[in-house]
């Protein structure tokens, strides 16, 4: 490997290692909005209000496109609306620690069911295993919530309230795993750029959701705090949407998407122990085993080393192909 593609490659990974941690960061600043003052409603309304704001004058001006495409409604109706409302609302119920292993965890799960059901991707023994040991780990983390590891459920006690809704956040972080997995799969499936993808969940969410927004939801957005306001904001108005983008697509094409899901299964870990630090969230052996095994589980499944003897044939074979075809010519 020549030093100027060394170079690039360390680049590509520096973007993944940022993405990661500000998807991470996405985990934790959403738990803050989620046991603030703010309704899971007034999130989503400052999430776009401030993304929209940002990126409408930039369309408009420089890389207008056709917006109103069904494809690009549904996936705004997809991975904007309905992912945004499941997922604010889980972070209002579910510790952060929770939705560090259910949401980065769950959605590489999601994503390589629905390419075989939806995009008819074929996938080899480590994609499955990968989703194995995921689905291992959301059967830990869910059997102690239970209590099945030596914890009690509260049914008779004043903590069956925070039980219950545990896992009814639980559920909610779950159906935005799934919603995200879709969105995914259909992005890939329609082929938009991420440009495309970026302006069209911004502008498109904002115009469907923030008119139902003032004139009908709860809102209790004047009773929080303006450092609150201002926090959720810049994280989920430019760091979530705009910024984490930007170094994703750059860390694919200089590393690859095996490389970046392998650099991204660190995020369960990373938002799971900052998590505990942050809001004091009790360290359980069942998180412990399941924060790891989510990780691992993403690591397996995209990780490009255990591919490594099959891409050396399939690079071979290609290869050979073109020496054929140049004989051919010849």
């Amino acid at each position: 490997m020549s030093r100027r593609a060394l170079t690039e490659r360390r680049k590509g990974y520096g973007f993944a290692l940022a993405a990661a941690f500000i998807w991470a960061g996405f985990i934790l600043v959403s738990r803050m909005g989620g046991i603030s003052e703010l309704l899971a409603f007034d999130v989503i309304a400052i999430r776009y209000i401030t993304c929209a704001s940002i990126l409408l004058p930039i369309w408009w001006f420089k890389f207008r496109f056709k917006l109103f495409t069904p494809r690009l409604v549904i996936c705004s109706l997809v991975g904007g609306l309905a992912y945004a409302l499941c997922a604010f609302s889980g972070f209002q119920l579910a510790s952060a620690s929770h939705a560090a292993i259910l949401l980065p965890g769950m959605m590489p799960l999601f994503i390589i069911a629905l390419s075989f059901l939806i995009n008819k991707e074929r996938h080899g023994l480590q994609k499955w295993l990968g989703v194995g040991v995921i689905t291992l780990a959301v059967l830990v983390l869910f059997t102690g919530e239970l209590g099945l590891f030596g914890g009690e459920l509260g049914v008779f006690s004043g903590e069956m309230y925070l039980d219950i809704a545990m896992l009814i956040g639980d559920g909610w972080l779950i159906a935005a795993a799934f919603l995200w997995a879709l969105f995914s799969v259909l992005i890939k499936r329609w082929n938009i750029t991420p440009w495309q993808v970026t302006v069209s969940l911004a502008l498109l969410t904002a115009l469907f959701y923030l008119p139902i927004y003032f004139a009908f939801l709860p809102k209790a957005i004047t009773q929080a705090s303006w450092q609150d306001i201002l926090l959720q904001a810049f994280y989920q108005g430019v760091m979530a949407t705009i910024i984490q983008m930007i170094l994703y697509v750059k860390a694919v094409q200089k590393i690859g998407p095996a490389e970046m899901g392998a650099v991204m299964s660190i995020v369960p870990v990373i938002s799971g122990i900052a998590a505990i630090i942050i809001f004091n969230e009790v360290l359980t052996l069942e998180l412990i085993i399941g924060l790891l095994l989510v990780s691992l589980g993403a690591w397996i499944a995209y990780s490009s080393r255990f591919n490594r003897k099959k891409l050396s044939k399939q690079q071979l074979e290609k290869k050979s192909e073109k020496k054929r075809e140049l004989e051919c010519l010849t």
